[in-house]
């Protein structure tokens, strides 16, 4: 499992929390160069970028900067989620007092949630949702064998395997029913989108149409 190393918060190319890093090392300097070649404006941007042996992650959204600096073992998908975390954490725990803080202002306090959270990502095998789903199936299989191997050894009647096996298949349906609990929300998200795009689309063109017809009753298109 890899490590992420060092991490920071931003506005801009302005650092308001970090933490880690070697001494002597130049990964805050490297962040600050990054951050400041970041695609201009505030829009919304999840990137990476090579350097040496390690990786830096960079989670921009509603004008907070998430970075996070990982050696190449940890992949994307847990330092990614680890910038969602602390992303999430920082604008809950800061708002608006965010968008006018000075550089470092929230370092004191911040920099500890953010070495708690680095340990966590890069230590417990948990913080990967995907990885503890599987340990979880993994662990109920694996009593289903000791089980079946116990049976076949003592010679105790197949009955007994009854409560595991309605367990596993308990945990299966679990899985299918928060799966189809996404794509539901997903679905009704889409949906929403699409309406309030199609009013806005309606919404404009009756106001072109008002103009060209001089009104808003339409007098000169309207016979």
């Amino acid at each position: 499992m890899g490590r992420i190393e060092y991490a920071a918060v931003a506005r801009g190319a302005t650092v308001l929390a970090e933490h880690g890093g070697a001494a002597g090392s130049n990964v805050g300097a490297v962040a600050r160069q990054i951050l400041e070649r970041l695609p201009g404006g505030a829009a919304d941007c999840h990137v990476s970028y090579t350097q040496d042996l390690h990786v830096f992650h960079v989670r921009r959204a509603d004008g907070i900067t998430a970075l996070c600096m990982a050696d190449d073992a940890a992949g994307r998908r847990i330092p990614f989620l680890f910038l969602e975390d602390i992303h999430g954490k920082f604008v809950k725990t800061y708002g608006r007092a965010a968008l006018t803080a000075l550089a470092h202002a929230m370092n004191d306090e911040f920099s500890r949630v953010l070495s708690q959270q680095m340990d966590y990502y890069s230590n417990n095998p948990n913080a990967d949702t995907i990885t503890r789903m599987r340990g979880e199936m993994d662990q109920v299989r694996n009593v289903m064998l000791d089980n079946i191997d116990r049976v076949l050894e003592r010679g105790e009647r197949l009955e007994l395997l009854v409560d595991k096996t309605a367990t596993m298949q308990g945990n299966t349906m679990r899985f299918k029913r928060q799966a189809r609990r996404f794509r539901n929300t997903v679905w009704w998200r889409n949906v929403k989108l699409t309406a309030i795009m199609l009013f806005i689309l309606t919404v404009i063109i009756y106001i072109v149409l008002a103009y060209v017809c001089h009104g808003f009753t339409l007098p000169s298109c309207v016979r």
